[in-house]
């Protein structure tokens, strides 16, 4: 009898806290952040890359802001981008004038099949920058062993805070920079890292292009359900 009265009170409570449910508790937020650069410990999530471990000159750092009082501290990420490469390097490159910065993997996948955009808040120098998503590899090209990748330009005025928002049925699937043509479909509830990075050459109209120093400030990055 008291195995029976066990699982009747159990059932019971299950039953009361169902018909408590809120809807707000069955629908995600309308934001979810994903990255805060407002301290050293948050930054040490990132690690940087650039063209200079393929034989490049191009360097980069990233750097937490020293804020004022009141103020919150925010990322910055900068350096210099360069065209040429070293001479007589192993690599042969065709083309350098790259820098990034890309997460460590998460522990295990962040889900944001729930929504629909991912938004940045950023103040820059003109330049337009790469949005990558990472996703778990399942588009299984011959010999990939490496993630998926996911990129979008995001182009970012110079000296002014902006929020850009990049719908993810803008990211193109691509492999090493170069976009796959292919009718693929990205998988939002298995995403594994992102990436920010800047190119010397290429980007949207009108945005600044060519070698030297480039500056971005980053206060955070989410996801949105715009719609």
């Amino acid at each position: 009898m008291s195995r029976f009265r066990a699982l009747w009170q159990a059932s019971m409570n299950a039953t009361r806290k169902a018909l408590t449910w809120n809807v707000e508790d069955l629908i995600p937020p309308s934001e979810r952040y994903i990255f805060n650069f407002n301290s050293k410990e948050e930054l040490k999530k990132w690690h940087l890359y650039s063209d200079s471990e393929y034989g490049g000159l191009s360097s980069a750092a990233l750097e937490i802001t020293d804020a004022g009082s009141g103020l919150s501290a925010t990322g910055i990420f900068s350096g210099n981008l360069s065209l040429d490469v070293t001479e007589g390097s192993k690599w042969n490159i065709t083309r350098s004038g790259f820098c990034g910065m890309r997460s460590r993997k998460f522990d295990g996948f962040i889900d944001l099949d729930p929504y629909d955009t991912i938004s940045l808040k950023l103040k820059g120098d003109g330049r337009c920058y790469i949005s990558t998503i990472y996703t778990e590899n399942w588009v299984n090209s011959p010999g990939q062993q490496e993630d998926n990748s996911w990129q979008a330009f995001v182009f970012v005025p110079k000296d002014n805070w902006c929020i850009a928002k990049i719908p993810l049925a803008r990211y193109l699937p691509t492999w090493r920079g170069n976009v796959i043509d292919a009718q693929l479909e990205m998988n939002p509830s298995r995403i594994v890292g992102m990436s920010l990075s800047v190119n010397a050459e290429g980007g949207m109209p009108g945005s600044r292009t060519g070698p030297g120093d480039f500056r971005v400030e980053i206060d955070w990055i989410k996801a949105l359900r715009a719609q």
